[in-house]
């Protein structure tokens, strides 16, 4: 059952298809892809990351800077696929301005990060929340409004209706136009897919801007979100309780199951009218 490439984010595979019946079909299907990806400082191997291909340098760009290491577009000399790797496709270079460049640079992940699983390598939890100043931007969105973005976000994922195994991360502005939309198999990468988009897009901070997931919120979205100035995080999904207290403490607005026509405030209720 050889799988053969379809594009960079899908390969076509032939599966076997049971029924309640038992009974067995032999039929083609379209998979989502998982390959490593590594983030290099100059000609220093940073981090790998297992992701979705494409999009991989909003994906290098967003990674760096939820780690703090990038704070404006200036930062960025370079970005390139870095030819001295042996898997360039699945390398990205990105060189640094300044004199001290990527020498001073140590990222506190080891090893590589799943698809699923972002902070497993952090080396301190605390480290994280220090890393970014609570947020006290007092944008206002209306419920009804709300309530619509996530059939908007639906509407705009495109890689999943093919294979139903990708999320998605969406930013929206406070009119409910979807900014930027990317999907992943990972909903970490997917987040880092968007905020990199809006840091190399004139978009940073995203301090007017909504965030939308389709899953679950976990504490590195929140993370990532406080990191792009997002004080408004809604999930289709639930939050984990660690989500909960950090958005207490950073000054976030999470919204959870925002499924029409209600949802759930966790924290910071009156960004919604």
């Amino acid at each position: 059952m050889a799988a053969q490439p379809e594009s960079d984010s899908v390969i076509r595979s032939t599966i076997v298809r049971m029924d309640e019946a038992g009974a067995a079909e032999t039929r083609p299907d379209q998979i989502a892809v998982e390959e490593p990806l590594e983030i290099r400082l100059g000609n220093t191997p940073f981090v790998v990351t297992m992701r979705t291909p494409g999009d991989d340098e909003d994906l290098a760009v967003g990674f760096l800077a939820t780690e703090g290491i990038l704070h404006q577009p200036s930062d960025i000399k370079r970005i390139s696929r870095c030819p001295a790797s042996s898997s360039s496709e699945n390398t990205i270079r990105i060189d640094l301005t300044g004199p001290a460049g990527a020498r001073d640079m140590r990222s506190d992940r080891h090893g590589s990060i799943t698809a699923s699983c972002g902070v497993c390598g952090k080396t301190s939890l605390d480290s994280v929340r220090g890393r970014f100043p609570p947020i006290d931007q007092e944008i206002v969105i209306d419920r009804r409004m709300l309530l619509q973005l996530p059939g908007r976000l639906r509407e705009a994922q495109t890689v999943f209706d093919v294979t139903g195994g990708l999320h998605s991360a969406g930013i929206f502005d406070l009119d409910g136009n979807l900014v930027c939309l990317r999907e992943d198999v990972g909903r970490h990468n997917a987040l880092d897919k968007v905020i990199g988009h809006a840091f190399r897009n004139d978009l940073w901070p995203l301090d007017q801007h909504v965030l939308v997931v389709s899953g679950r919120v976990a504490f590195e979205i929140m993370q990532k979100a406080l990191a792009a100035r997002l004080s408004l995080v809604a999930a289709v999904s639930a939050p984990s309780s660690l989500a909960i207290s950090f958005a207490l403490e950073s000054g976030q607005t999470l919204v959870g199951f925002l499924r029409s026509p209600t949802f759930n405030v966790y924290s910071h209720p009156q960004r919604i009218s």
